[in-house]
């Protein structure tokens, strides 16, 4: 029976009489017939060609699977006007089919009428693609952390389609099931997707791989809600501290699906201070003090939460100006010389209140030399007049100018007596 099977043996019976013939051999050496076998999609053309090698002059046909003649040589036996003979010659018979269905499908047989006789077939696979591509989702609006279900369906195909699933430009994995109906497949991809506001406006698509179709697929636009995202900036100052005095202006900005409605100010653990002005999403204190510090809080809220964002206010002492000093030169002209304190230069302002505290120091020093200078010499004043008048005491009482010379006290009689101090 392997004999008889793979030298393909026909059998034929009459009365008591039952014998074999053998058909043409598809293989081996010296096979002169060629052909290839032929992939078409549904509804295209697909071309059978029944060639010979080395050529003699004989006749060749071509079969369909039920053994019917289609061709033989030039002339078309077969009433169905889809097959045209689109080449004949002594070395080669081609025929196109038109509209080609599933029906068409199977082994085409060629056959050359040698002695002894050859037979080569050639197989025509058709392939249907994708009837429709449809994506389910399972809500149409999700919020910020659910996990959803979409499920694509890709529908009578042959052989069954392969599905995958991009989320934007990243590629992700779904779990796929096939359905099989006659000899068409129904494919059906689930994916499981927790989604995030960043995913709110992207496409989730549904591609199909399959041979008999290029670029298939079909797509869904994710929509997302999700609560406020608050952000609080400084308008003023623009930039550095914020000091004593000095205006504070901070404005907060909201975004979220849907847009916030609700926003407010608050001050965390304590009160708002009753000079604080609050306009819209803005915050004002036009003069600020010490008693401001704290935290600022700004609140939105939507249908799906509530978010805040929070402004640490630290108010600084106000920047300090020091009078200037005045310097008289030899030419009595003022220099006045003024430092003043800012934030960019503290440092140099410090070494020039160092100098003038010392200049002060210094005048203070020569003030105090010179008033003990002038008290000295009022002293010195004083006692020398003291000497002058001991001199001439007891002359005031003398009729003459000898008398009071000999009367004066400490005169020639009590010159050892007298005394000198000098200071």
């Amino acid at each position: 029976m392997e004999f008889l099977q793979r030298h393909q043996w026909r059998c034929c019976r009459r009365k008591h009489f039952v014998w074999y013939y053998r058909l043409p051999y598809e293989t081996g050496d010296g096979q002169n017939l060629v052909t290839e076998d032929v992939t078409v999609v549904e509804g295209d053309v697909a071309t059978i060609s029944c060639r010979v090698k080395n050529s003699d002059d004989s006749v060749i046909q071509l079969l369909n699977p039920n053994r019917q003649t289609i061709y033989f040589r030039d002339f078309r036996p077969l009433k169905d006007s889809r097959f045209q003979l689109v080449n004949f010659s002594n070395s080669e018979l081609r025929v196109s089919l038109t509209n080609v269905s599933i029906s068409d499908e199977g082994r085409y047989f060629c056959q050359l009428y040698t002695d002894p006789p050859q037979e080569i077939y050639t197989t025509i696979t058709v392939l249907v693609p994708p009837r429709n591509l449809v994506i389910d989702i399972q809500k149409e609006i999700a919020v910020e952390g659910e996990e959803i279900e979409l499920n694509c369906t890709a529908m009578a195909s042959r052989p069954a389609t392969t599905i995958r699933w991009f989320k934007g430009n990243k590629e992700l994995t779904g779990k796929s099931e096939v359905e099989q109906w006659s000899d068409m497949y129904t494919v059906t991809s689930q994916l499981l997707l927790k989604v995030g506001r960043e995913d709110d406006g992207v496409p989730v698509i549904c591609l199909v791989d399959h041979p008999a179709v290029k670029d298939l697929q079909t797509q869904r636009y994710l929509e997302v809600m999700y609560k406020p995202q608050v952000r609080v900036s400084q308008n003023y100052p623009v930039q550095g501290l914020t000091r004593e005095g000095e205006p504070l202006e901070l404005t907060c900005a909201a975004f979220g699906k849907p847009q916030p409605t609700d926003m407010r100010w608050l001050r965390v653990d304590d009160e708002m201070p009753q000079h604080v002005v609050v306009s819209g999403s803005n915050l004002l204190i036009s003069n600020l003090n010490k008693t401001d510090n704290g935290t600022y809080r700004c609140e939105a809220s939507n249908a799906v939460g509530k978010s805040h964002a929070d402004y640490m206010l630290f108010v600084y002492d106000p920047p300090t100006t020091i009078p200037p000093p005045t310097t008289t030169t030899t030419t009595t002209t003022t220099i006045p010389t003024t430092i003043t304190d800012s934030r960019a230069g503290e440092e140099g302002s410090i070494r020039s209140v160092d100098h003038a505290v010392v200049g002060g120091v210094v005048a203070v020093v020569v003030f105090a030399m010179l008033c003990l200078l002038i008290i000295l010499g009022r002293y010195f004043a004083r006692h020398k007049g003291t000497y002058f008048t001991h001199e001439a005491k007891g002359a005031d009482d003398a009729a003459d100018a000898d008398t009071a010379i000999i009367n004066a006290e400490g005169g020639q009689n009590n010159s050892e007596e007298k005394k000198e101090y000098f200071i």
